[in-house]
């Protein structure tokens, strides 16, 4: 296993980390976890060097606002092992409603999680919205008092938002780490490249959530996209590619994968033991901007997020929905697609919300027919 520092922090941690939020379920039930099955996964990572395990509240969970079984699980499963390992998990932003609700939830977190402090500890899933409401609620003295305390060794944020949100976020305080959304195909989204250089030029360790685009990236490769995979001199299957990719960077301090199966684990540990960075030659670089290409042409909207539609009265975040279904067109993961959307996209700014005024078609410089898209959205992706 190969071993990075998170930024500041100083803290050597391996490069791949076990996030816990895909762990293996008994009868597809996302709250019965099958504890057996993901406590052998767990221990399998730790003998092989894996050091971060990255849990949340809503992990293994039907709803948002309920605590999932995921805590509960990794508290039990990592028990033994607290002094080998680093656990990280996050603060439900979207369900805070006053300062003291912060520590109520950090206290209920310690006690799933059965441990007195963690060393990594977020603020969950930030955007624009839930980081000024939390701002106003005096998120900073939270963040201070908690280090001081020993309940938290080191705080961050996890990031759904676009690029000046995620500049103002960083800015706003002497944060330690952030973890961001990023992979080839999603190397332009949200906080993008830009933002991890950014952060990591302040200082801030970045960890990599979703390098395979909840397996899209992976599960099933067509037969164009293959081609250009079988151009390079060294042959990698799909996999290897997409966490090669990030690894190659030496701005991002550690890549967390959702393991669902032991084959999993045991893949990725070997990929991880030899991914360098600046390994990738120049040919392999060209190779992934010719697949992003080629992926890119399947897109079912022609939106360049130039945002002249922007804002709709309703409310409705027209470039973003038309992002989701895009991704669905791409990916052809329907179960992906309405998951991401219903979670990641607030309710007030859902396609169903327009009430087709037609002011965004005006504006639209690509012409294209923004009403009837957004009931393709609705009708397709909202719950």
């Amino acid at each position: 296993m190969l071993y990075r520092e998170i930024g500041k922090t100083g803290e050597k941690v391996s490069i791949l980390g076990f996030g816990c939020m895909r762990l293996p379920l008994i009868d597809s039930d996302i709250e019965h976890i099958d504890e057996e099955k993901a406590t052998k996964m767990i221990k399998y990572a730790i003998d092989n060097g894996v050091n971060y395990y990255d849990t949340a509240f809503p992990y293994h969970s039907n709803r948002r606002d309920k605590g999932g079984m995921g805590e509960v699980f990794v508290g039990k499963a990592l028990k033994e092992y607290r002094d080998k390992i680093y656990l990280a998990t996050k603060l439900p932003s979207w369900l805070v409603k006053s300062r003291d609700d912060m520590d109520h939830f950090l206290d209920m977190q310690l006690e799933r999680l059965q441990t007195g402090h963690l060393d990594f500890y977020l603020l969950h899933c930030l955007n624009g919205r839930d980081w000024n409401n939390l701002k106003n609620l005096d998120v900073f003295s939270f963040l201070e008092s908690v280090k001081a305390d020993g309940r938290v060794k080191h705080v961050g944020f996890s990031f759904h938002d676009e690029y000046s949100v995620f500049k103002d976020i960083v800015d706003s305080y002497n944060w330690e780490f952030c973890q961001i959304q990023y992979n080839y195909m999603d190397n332009e989204y949200q906080a993008g490249k830009k933002g991890l250089d950014y952060a990591a030029q302040k200082g801030l360790g970045v960890i990599i959530m979703e390098p395979l685009r909840g397996g899209n990236l992976v599960r099933v490769v067509p037969p164009d996209i293959q081609q250009i995979w079988d151009k390079a001199d060294v042959k990698k299957a799909p996999v290897e590619w997409a966490l090669r990719y990030l690894w190659n960077d030496s701005n991002i301090s550690m890549v967390l994968s959702g393991m669902t199966e032991m084959e999993h684990v045991m893949e990725n540990i070997k990929i991880a033991s030899s991914s360098h960075a600046n390994s990738l030659t120049d040919k392999e670089l060209e190779i992934f901007k010719e697949v992003k290409e080629l992926y890119q042409k399947r897109h079912l909207v022609n939106c360049t997020t130039c945002k002249y539609c922007m804002p709709c009265p309703q409310g409705v975040n027209i470039p973003v929905n038309f992002a989701h279904l895009n991704n669905l067109a791409i990916y052809k993961d329907i179960k992906t697609s309405k998951y991401q959307y219903n979670t990641f996209v607030a309710k007030s700014q859902h396609a169903s919300n327009c009430i087709g005024c037609g002011k965004c078609e005006k504006a639209c410089p690509q012409h294209i027919s923004i009403i009837n898209t957004l009931k393709e959205v609705a009708k397709t992706l909202e719950q």
